[in-house]
């Protein structure tokens, strides 16, 4: 029988939290770790779906019936997952791959069905982008725009998208149609003094961005500039004191936008070094400057995931 396998990189975004939905030139950094996707066609009338996390076990398990339909025998059966948990992301799955099917009316329209395996390299946990990974393994697999899968199911600016299909930094533009995407030469002499600190709690992305699109951005042309300006800075800065100088700002910027305290200020008020939100804030990682014996900081505090630049970014 035919097999395929799919592969995604998770992502960080450095630069342009929030701002990147509006267009603002963002700095994304593609993880090396990411996630695998799996397919085994068989005679089957339905879709046997198996989600393993980073340890091998099996989190979540579904079987859909073809043409696309939950199946009544549908049951998360793992410990990982309640039966209702287990519910909603089988729903979920369902209406990526409807979706998908919509951009190519040929993907599972024949008449074999198949055996689905995929496979983290992250701890789902930590918001590297285990949805946006799947997402572009599904358009892998079914032949579409990834970014028109996400734009019709789950939303969002891209940029997990083409962190997912790249092996180096990127800068990122969101388009209406198609982002602008070029490569960032970015790879600081510095980066032994970068580390990515785990918040020990997931993000929620979508309430990330509901919550920001609900705010007055009266002041949004004035951040937005100011944001560009350190990205590219960013790229071209050659000292750890201009980098830390740079994310400072950066923050206090956001902050403003957003109308929430750093994550420096309400956490970790007296660290000596820098502290730069990723992503949304208030959840998944941090990226920290300093030594590595400045981090028993931040373990001594309870935050025992501590990842070193050279080790997450590719």
């Amino acid at each position: 029988m035919l097999k395929k396998s799919f592969y995604s990189h998770g992502k960080l975004l450095l630069t342009s939290e929030y701002l990147v939905l509006d267009g603002i030139k963002a700095l994304a950094l593609p993880t090396k770790l990411g996630q695998w996707l799996k397919v085994e066609e068989n005679d089957s009338d339905h879709i046997s779906w198996k989600s393993f996390d980073k340890d091998g076990d099996c989190w979540f398990e579904t079987i859909i019936k073809l043409p696309l339909a939950i199946s009544e025998a549908n049951s998360s059966n793992t410990r990982f997952l309640t039966d209702e948990e287990g519910l909603g992301i089988s729903e979920t799955l369902l209406e990526i791959l409807k979706v998908a099917q919509e951009l190519n009316p040929d993907f599972l329209s024949g008449e074999k069905g198949c055996y689905v395996e995929t496979h983290l390299e992250f701890n789902r946990k930590w918001g590297l982008g285990s949805s946006s990974t799947l997402i572009n393994n599904i358009a892998q697999w079914a032949d579409v725009n990834a970014f028109t899968l996400l734009k019709k199911s789950f939303g969002g600016s891209g940029y997990d998208i083409a962190s997912a299909q790249h092996t180096t930094p990127i800068f990122y533009i969101r388009k209406e149609d198609t982002p602008v995407i070029s490569i960032a030469e970015f790879d600081p002499i510095f980066k032994d003094h970068l580390f990515f600190v785990y918040l020990n709690q997931k993000q929620d992305s979508k309430q990330s961005i509901k919550h920001y699109q609900s705010l007055p951005l009266k002041d949004f042309d004035i951040a937005s500039e100011k944001i560009r300006e350190i990205t590219n800075s960013l790229v071209e800065c050659s000292s750890l004191e201009e980098f830390c100088k740079l994310i400072d700002l950066h923050e206090q910027t956001i902050s403003k936008i957003i109308k929430t305290p750093t994550i420096k200020s309400t956490l970790f008020s007296d660290y000596s070094g820098s502290i730069k939100s990723l992503g949304g804030w208030g959840g998944d990682f941090v990226l920290a400057t300093g030594t590595i014996s400045d981090m028993n900081y931040f373990s001594n505090k309870g935050y025992e995931t501590i990842i070193p630049y050279s080790e997450m970014v590719l």
